[in-house]
């Protein structure tokens, strides 16, 4: 009897450590928009519908990916924000019309902008 509660246990633990959401992955995916050649149908193929979207001028539009990433010892409790703290990857697109001009990716720290504040306080007299 112990030894099947202990590899049902097991089954468990097995099939819980197989379950995951789904993982976007910016980086592959701005590597397949190619400026002056891909159109909006090819973005929203590649990427899927953009989480912000905005109006540059009546002819251009600036589609906005975005994904919250943590790092590997980020999901630790209580510590895990200070060992590895999170960061975020951003894809942003300028369409043209229905052309990419433009295709940026870019990944944010927390801490990115801590040398600015070093740096005025340096200056202050």
């Amino acid at each position: 009897m112990q030894r099947v509660i202990f590899l049902l246990f097991a089954a468990l633990l097995f099939l819980v450590g197989c379950s995951s959401k789904p993982v976007r992955h910016l980086a592959s995916d701005a590597a397949l928009v190619k400026p002056g050649i891909s159109t909006r149908e090819d973005v929203v193929r590649y990427l899927g519908e953009p989480d912000r979207r905005r109006t540059l001028s009546p002819n251009m539009e600036e589609y906005v990916y975005y994904n919250e990433r943590k790092g590997f010892l980020g999901g630790l409790p209580f510590i895990g924000e200070q060992l590895d703290p999170s960061s975020y990857e951003m894809i942003l697109v300028i369409l043209d019309g229905d052309t990419v001009i433009d295709c940026d990716f870019l990944i944010h720290k927390a801490g990115d902008k801590d040398w600015a504040a070093a740096v005025s306080e340096e200056q202050l007299p």
